[in-house]
């Protein structure tokens, strides 16, 4: 197997886990405990595990040699039981996306020293490791950014949107998993997403 699938398959699944980790923790902190009592509310991979974006989408990637990517099992939030709403959706939805730069700045922050040190050119393995990290996490933080259901961009619009709008919003989401499966399928997918990725991935490496 590439060395490389080695090194990126634990930094994806480590990524996405904190991800819908962070989701779970902000919940809970404005007053859903669902994601602890479900057994959710852990950095333990397997409840995690989802059939088609922890297992088979990462397989299909490297069989067709595209970049390395999949998703987590949702954390499941009860919306009702949430204080301080509208906000509190908000942050519990973007929190995921924050996660995923925080760890590609904190990456690329790592990168920086290792340059300064002098440890770039003597372990270029490290380098590498920290560049597939920052890149990992900004291809899963503008992914979930889309507005499109389940993605944690459709739940920051559906919390800002007025009254009037969200029922038409509301009324694409069984479609939504239809549509980023045409995105991937056509290439739209990387057309879209990879222009801000490597817009951020040079500011920070």
């Amino acid at each position: 197997m590439d060395l490389r699938i080695l090194i990126e398959l634990p930094l994806l699944f480590f990524s996405i886990i904190c991800h819908e980790f962070a989701h779970g923790a902000v919940a809970e902190r404005f007053g859903d405990d669902t994601a602890r009592a479900m057994g959710r509310l852990t950095l333990s991979p397997w409840p995690h595990i989802d059939p088609f974006g922890t297992v088979l989408l990462p397989i299909l990637c490297v069989l067709t040699n595209a970049p390395l990517f999949g998703w987590a099992k949702p954390v499941p939030v009860n919306a009702r039981l949430l204080t301080h709403r509208p906000m509190s959706l908000v942050l519990v939805s973007g929190i995921g996306p924050a996660v995923n730069f925080l760890l590609a700045c904190a990456a690329a922050a790592l990168a920086a020293i290792a340059a300064r040190l002098g440890l770039g050119g003597t372990n270029p393995l490290l380098y590498q490791v920290l560049g597939y990290m920052v890149l990992i996490n900004l291809y899963l933080m503008v992914f979930n950014l889309l507005p499109i259901h389940p993605l944690d961009g459709s739940q920051v619009v559906a919390a800002l949107l007025p009254r009037d709008w969200l029922s038409r919003y509301e009324g694409l989401a069984p479609y939504g998993f239809i549509i980023i499966m045409i995105l991937m399928m056509t290439g739209l997918f990387g057309r879209l997403i990879s222009p801000p990725v490597y817009l951020l991935y040079s500011l920070l490496m």
